[in-house]
Formats: structure tokens, C-alpha cells, sequence
């Protein structure tokens, strides 16, 4: 059943502001007389839409009319984006839609600060700061996260929930002037906007407040408002195909299968096609629930990543980025750079509720293995591949109760399972264990006495984890060369 869908705004940083004085002169202009019997209501709303959606000037009394586009050529512009009957005349079916609810963009110029402009990186971070009180919160965060997935399915972003303020994408509720010099106009008219992808205010969406806000076919629908909206955040612009998702007019849209063929090249030119084999969460629960989102919170001393004590349960890489795990917490940093995304790590593993005590991953699989004492997963974008397995399965002796870490060598076909003072060598092609092992970690890895809580290998180094510090050891001189504190690792 087709849903009225207010498609949202998304604000550029040179959008014009409206200058009213100057609009009042079209009172007694030919303007007013050659749309005889308009209202003057509808001559001002028309002359502010196309001022601020097609660069329309109004005539200032100090420069000649010939000097700027005149007001019938943009009532042109306008028709011909809508695909109306170019006339230049403000008939019934362009006033029509001007009166129709809209995102806030120019429809003419580009949107983005330079074309073309995207997110540098494929894992993005977003942060719900202020809410509406027309849904329940979890209701809020359900929404918003279908509404990322929509863009996550067609392409290889990935979004993590931050409880951050200085996530990527922050999503506020506000109404009226809210300190970013774009206020909105009350119920109806502009719904929301989003800037494009940048540093500070780039990438936030901002929803009116005024509107009534719902998941269902009354009012606003978040979920479809919000999903227009984060492809602005992407980057993308305006289409003047209806059946777009980045159509910029209010029309009715159905909320399975959002995006259309172009939505879906647009965003793919941005940032590739969809690549489903790498280990990122994906939002991928249907609408309008989406269980992504548990409410749990944590105590902020479990969340203190620059606690020179802290301590990691295990560690991974998968990709680009690296997965920190602590009780039934995670944090994860990508590429190397301070944009931490972190939560409980149901957040991102919905069907993980335990503390991982070890966990590796093979590329070769595009997937992950997650250990919590004798059990293991395995692991795929952010879905649990069938039921959890017995260590002895990988040929573990019945002694064997735990594994305290475990790292995949990527150029080799060998994953390295440590539990207390031994280790054991796996063949992941054959999928056995190699017959002389296990073997003394001392005595193979001289310089590493302490327990080993968790090991990356990393950049041609292994790198052990030893309570607070992280030693990193070169594998064929056979020695540490370096010492670091597990916390600097989350680029404090």
C-alpha cells in the first residue's frame, strides 16, 4: 500500500536566503498582471519558490530588468524540471506543486559544495542526538537504521551507531531557527535537510519537529523522509525522475525497494557497487522494526578508550578496520584513522550477546569466527552462519576448555590459536590441525612470557596483546621490536 512520503530537504551551504522586501514590489508588477487572477498569496509563494529553489531575482529598482532572467523564464525552469507544459504562466498544476511539501535544495545547481562530492572512506559512523516525541525512541532508532540500510544494500557503505557527538551523520529533531542558519517554516513546506559529506555540519540531517512524525501512513513517514534524506548525506542530488527516491516533490512511494535503478547508479558512481563478501554490519531487518537497535546502554568507564589500563579480550582485523573487543563491548577503528565507532557489540552482531574471548578473520571466506569459551560462530556481514560449534570440531583435545586468542596469517593458509603458555597451528585450506603442535609460545616466541590476551597480524608484524601493552614482533628476526599500550591503539 503506497505511503504519502514528504521527501525531505537537503540543505546546501549556498542555498539562497529569501529576501522578502523585494518580493513585495511584484504587487504591481507585470508579473501580477499577466497572471491575472492569481492571488497575491500565490504570486509571492511563487516568486519566493523560484528564488529559492531556481536563482530567481526579484527586479531591485537600482538595476535594469534586461540585466536579470525574468520571472516567466524561471516559472520555464521549474515546469521543465517537474515535467509540466513550459507555459512560463502560473497555472493551476505549477502553483500546484509549488505548494507541494519539498526538500529545501535548488533544483537547477549543484547541492554539494563541488560536484561530485562523497564520504572518503566506506564505514560510516551516525549519532541520534535530539528526538521527536511523536515516536518512542527505540521506535526513532529503528527507523532511522532501516533507513541507512536502504543505501547500505546498494552499495559497500556500512554504518555503525555511535553514541558519539562527533559521529559522521548526526540526526537531530529541531524546529524553527536551530543554529545552522537554515530554520525551518512550521508544519508542511520543508521537512528536513541534510548537508553533503564533509567535516563539522557535513553529512548531519536535521528533521522539523513541527511535522507529525510516524511509521505508519499518517503524517510524515520517518522512515521514508529519513531515507531520502541520507542520500543526500551521501552526496547525492535531486532527480527529476518521480519514481526516483531523490525526487524532490511530495508523492506518494511505496517503502519496500526504495530505490530506483538511477538511485542506485548514482550512489554506485559514488562509491562503487554493493559488495556483500566483506565482514561489515548491514542493516538488513525489514521496515518497519528493525531489532538492530537493543537500548542497552553502557557504563561510560566501560567506554573510556583512553584509559591507560585498558585492556582488550580480543582483537581482529577484517578489512580495512580493526575490531576491539572488551566484556560485551566493541569498538572498532577504520584505516587507522580516530573515527571510532563503538557500542555493545549486539549492536553490530545482533545475535552475539556473549564476551568474545578470541576472534579472527579469513578473507579468503569474507568471514569471521567468534570464539566465547568451548563455542565459536562463524560470521558473515553481520549474520550468524548456522549454529554455534563445539572448539573440539577443529581438532582441539577435550582438556582444551578456552581460547584465549587467535590471529590468521593472510599470506599463508595458517591461523594460530593461543591458550595459556601453548599454541596451535591450523591449515584453513585442509581444515585440520598440524600434527606437531601444540608447542610453547615461550620457546617460539622468545621475549613473550606474559598470557596473550589477543594477536593481529598486521603491516608483516604479529602483534601480541599482553594486558595493558600490545607487543609487536617480528617473525623472522624472531624478537619484539616495539612496545605500545593497548589503548593507543584507539588512537589516543
Amino acid at each position: 500500500m503506497g505511503i504519502w512520503f514528504g521527501l525531505a530537504c537537503a540543505f546546501a551551504l549556498f542555498v539562497l536566503q529569501c529576501l522578502a522586501a523585494p518580493l513585495l514590489q511584484l504587487k504591481g508588477s507585470s508579473v501580477a498582471a499577466r497572471e491575472d487572477g492569481k492571488t497575491h498569496d500565490d504570486l509571492i509563494l511563487a516568486a519566493k519558490y523560484l528564488q529559492r529553489f531556481y536563482t530567481f531575482h526579484p527586479d531591485p529598482t537600482t538595476r535594469k530588468k534586461r540585466s536579470l532572467p525574468s520571472f516567466s523564464s524561471k516559472v520555464k525552469d521549474m515546469q521543465s524540471f517537474f515535467g509540466l507544459n513550459q507555459t512560463g504562466i502560473l497555472d493551476h498544476d505549477t502553483l500546484a506543486v509549488m505548494k507541494t511539501p519539498r526538500c529545501g535544495v535548488p533544483d537547477i545547481e549543484d547541492y554539494v559544495h563541488h560536484r561530485g562530492n562523497r564520504w572518503r572512506k566506506t564505514i560510516i559512523t551516525y549519532s541520534v542526538g535530539r528526538y521527536t516525541s511523536d515516536l518512542p525512541l527505540a521506535m526513532v532508532d529503528s527507523l532511522i537504521a532501516s533507513a541507512l540500510d536502504v543505501w547500505a544494500k546498494a552499495s559497500p557503505l556500512r554504518f555503525f551507531r555511535s553514541y558519539s557527538q562527533h559521529a559522521d551523520i548526526m540526526v537531530e529533531f529541531a524546529t524553527k531557527n536551530h543554529g545552522d542558519s537554515f530554520p525551518f517554516d512550521g508544519p508542511r513546506g520543508t521537512l528536513a535537510h541534510a548537508f553533503d559529506p564533509g567535516e563539522g555540519i557535513g553529512g548531519d540531517v536535521h528533521f522539523d519537529d513541527d511535522e507529525q512524525w510516524t511509521a505508519s501512513s499518517t503524517g510524515f513517514n520517518l522512515y521514508l523522509v529519513a531515507a531520502h534524506e541520507f542520500g543526500h548525506a551521501l552526496g547525492l542530488r535531486h532527480s527529476q525522475n518521480p519514481e526516483s527516491l531523490m525526487y524532490p516533490a511530495y508523492k506518494i512511494r511505496k517503502p519496500h525497494n526504495l530505490l530506483s535503478s538511477e538511485d542506485i547508479r548514482n550512489i554506485n558512481a559514488l562509491y562503487g557497487p554493493s559488495i556483500q563478501r566483506h565482514f561489515y554490519p548491514r542493516l538488513s531487518w525489514n521496515f518497519p522494526f528493525n531489532p538492530w537497535y537493543t537500548g542497552s546502554y553502557f557504563p561510560m568507564g566501560l567506554k573510556d578508550k583512553c584509559n591507560p589500563d585498558l585492556s582488550f579480550d580480543s582483537v581482529t582485523t577484517l578489512g580495512e578496520a580493526i575490531f576491539f573487543f572488551k566484556g560485551r563491548y566493541l569498538w572498532i577503528r577504520h584505516n587507522n584513522k580516530n573515527d571510532i565507532k563503538e557500542g555493545p557489540i549486539n549492536n553490530f552482531m545482533p545475535n552475539i550477546n556473549s564476551k568474545i574471548d578470541a576472534a579472527y578473520w579469513v578473507p579468503q571466506r569474507s568471514a569471521a569466527y567468534l570464539f566465547s569459551g568451548s563455542r565459536y560462530w562463524t560470521v558473515k556481514g553481520s549474520q550468524v552462519k548456522g549454529r554455534d560449534k563445539n572448539i573440539s570440531s577443529l581438532g582441539f583435545p577435550a582438556w582444551v576448555k578456552q581460547i584465549d586468542a587467535a590471529v590468521h596469517i593472510h599470506k599463508t593458509v595458517h591461523t594460530l590459536f593461543f591458550t595459556q603458555h601453548l599454541y596451535w597451528r591450523y591449515n584453513e585450506n585442509q581444515k585440520t590441525m598440524e600434527d606437531s603442535y601444540p608447542r610453547n609460545i615461550s620457546e617460539d616466541f622468545p621475549g613473550i612470557t606474559k598470557p596473550i590476551n589477543a594477536a593481529v597480524h598486521r603491516n608483516g608484524f604479529l602483534h601480541f596483546f599482553l594486558g595493558t601493552e600490545v607487543y609487536k614482533y617480528d617473525i623472522k628476526l624472531k624478537k619484539v621490536v616495539g612496545i605500545s599500550k593497548a589503548y593507543s591503539w584507539l588512537g589516543c
